[in-house]
């Protein structure tokens, strides 16, 4: 009877998995400050007004928490203009393992060299981010390039295109 049910139990896990939308039912969602944020620009492909960027986000708290949404991310230029990242697609519940990783791809409009008349230009080489619902848990986050160098990010429009956040395999 106890090896019946030890084999139900096991099935059932094998069935659902531990990164299902049934398994993150049974966890809380991710705060922000029990995940560690990285921000990478990528390099810029030649001919195109378009630059990529990466936001990697690692569970470090100490259970699994669910990534339920987009992340809020944020480009300031001091108290004044922002540009906002915009969620696109629908996407379903990650559940986060500790030490797991979700990544989301962005896209903005880079500003051309020397374009200080462009009507809408934010430059900073910090963002502000958080966990999807958690909105009043923003930090600041360092703007990186592949090197690892501190870069700036050059945007020239309101709002930063983001694609479905995924978990990255190890």
């Amino acid at each position: 009877m106890a090896a019946t049910l030890i084999l139900s139990v096991t099935a059932g896990l094998a069935l659902t998995g531990c990164g299902s939308p049934r398994m993150a039912a049974l966890h809380a969602n991710c705060q922000t400050k029990g995940l560690r944020w990285k921000l990478t620009v990528l390099k810029k492909k030649p001919h195109t007004p378009h630059r990529d960027a990466r936001l990697s986000v690692v569970n470090t708290g100490d259970k699994p928490c669910v990534f339920r949404g987009f992340p809020a991310f944020e480009v300031h230029l001091g108290k004044g203009p922002e540009s906002d990242g915009r969620g696109h697609g629908r996407i379903m519940p990650i559940d986060l393992r500790r030490g797991g990783t979700v990544v989301t791809s962005l896209r903005y409009k880079d500003c051309r060299k020397g374009a200080a008349s462009e009507p809408f230009m934010i430059s900073n080489d910090v963002a502000v981010v958080s966990a999807p619902r958690d909105y009043p848990g923003r930090r600041a986050v360092v703007v990186r390039d592949e090197s690892g160098k501190r870069q700036a990010m050059n945007v020239c429009t309101d709002s930063i295109w983001m694609g479905a956040p995924y978990e990255a395999a190890e």
